[in-house]
């Protein structure tokens, strides 16, 4: 019988909490600015799986950095142990049922979390 590819989705925590959003972790480093603790719902936070700040400086400051040069970038601090510990607890937890990365990000399939959504299904 083959494996199934874990149920991990992608959703901007400003929307409104769905039923089937299973465990919901948010993966942004700093809290989503405008938005109650009670009304978001997280299940978890594993800042250690977030890009360093340096990075996203780096990403968005002036003149923007590349995408592909940040996933590089992002893929090798995902190797530091306690990201990798992380990423290995995360992956458990998706293998057990639905899990809902959020982020604030406006365009999350050129941010952190396209990444990490790859690294939980592939």
């Amino acid at each position: 019988m083959p494996a199934t590819t874990p149920d991990v989705r992608v959703r901007r925590v400003y929307d409104a909490p769905s039923p089937d959003d299973g465990t919901r972790v948010l993966v942004d480093r700093l809290w989503p600015r405008g938005l109650a603790k009670a009304d978001a719902r997280i299940d978890a936070w594993p800042k250690a799986l977030t890009p360093s700040t340096e990075l996203r400086h780096w990403y968005h400051g002036p003149g923007q950095g590349d995408h592909e040069e940040f996933r590089r970038r992002y893929e090798v601090e995902l190797t530091a142990p306690e990201a990798a510990a992380s990423l290995d607890r995360l992956r458990t937890l998706a293998a057990t049922g639905t899990v809902t990365l959020l982020t604030a990000t406006r365009h999350p399939e050129t941010s952190h979390t396209a990444v990490l959504k790859e690294k939980l299904t592939g």
